[in-house]
């Protein structure tokens, strides 16, 4: 699906840092046919699918693993991240210079979760294979979570009957597709983190063939973290790069 604009509220990006941009780039090109744009400043690679725009890979800071951040939407990035210390969460940095003349900041919610809030930049085309399809919270406190971004981003939590899972909802927001399985104001998910899985916002790429990827992925040195496993409606697997980022990735059942 194309987008070519974000409304206010809704996640609009993803990324990963990388303690070798250009290898990881390698990776991700064979894992899901990705090609990069010449370096940007910094050395940032904007990833992309034919001629859209899809995610990129930066220069993760001296001393840091590897890890994928997710952006949402905001109109103004410092009116944001003022309003982020009277809800329990902590300002990282910004605002900062972003892609196409925008700006970004970086923030954790009150649970110590990372993610990012921009005014300006998107991916161009989501939900398709090799691109980024839904983001998911994996939190120790919902409740908190809750009011959290209820209050930053007018987003309401709206538990899944009879499974460990909860939808983020927007009022008034419309995306996806007429008869997807989901509600079309979701904006992402969100779960209990466990022992296993550490608090952190989980970003996931549709694949057409998850067996295949997960091949892909460990013939250019990943680890497969999930195998590939079904649930309700997909096929899903969880993978490491060789640096450390973590991705999911999902097929929908054929109809």
């Amino acid at each position: 699906m194309l987008r070519d604009d974000y409304p206010l509220g809704v996640p609009c990006w993803v990324d990963t840092f990388q303690p070798d941009p250009e290898s990881a780039a390698a990776f991700y090109s064979a894992v899901f046919g990705w090609v990069f744009d010449a370096p940007a400043a910094g050395g940032y690679l904007t990833a992309r699918l034919g001629e859209h725009r899809v995610t990129g890979i930066g220069q993760a800071p001296e001393g840091s693993p590897a890890f994928w951040c997710t952006y949402v939407r905001v109109d103004r990035v410092d009116f944001s991240l003022a309003q982020v210390a009277g809800e329990g969460g902590t300002v990282l940095g910004g605002p900062l210079a972003a892609g196409g003349g925008g700006q970004m900041g970086v923030l954790t919610d009150p649970t110590g979760v990372a993610f990012a809030v921009c005014d300006r930049f998107g991916a161009e085309l989501v939900n398709e294979p090799g691109a980024w399809a839904m983001g998911a919270l994996h939190t120790p406190d919902l409740s908190a979570a809750g009011d959290f971004y209820g209050a930053l981003f007018g987003w309401q939590l709206e538990p899944v009957p009879g499974a460990p899972l909860s939808l983020w909802r927007l009022p008034g927001y419309v995306g996806g597709a007429p008869g997807q399985p989901l509600p079309r104001d979701v904006v992402a998910v969100a779960t209990l983190a466990t022992e296993t899985v550490p608090p952190h916002w989980a970003v996931n790429f549709r694949v057409d063939d998850v067996d295949a990827a997960c091949e892909r992925a460990v013939g250019g040195g990943g680890t497969l973290l999930m195998p590939p496993t079904d649930a309700p409606g997909f096929r899903n697997a969880v993978i490491a790069d060789p640096q450390g980022g973590v991705v999911a990735i999902s097929a929908p059942d054929a109809v």
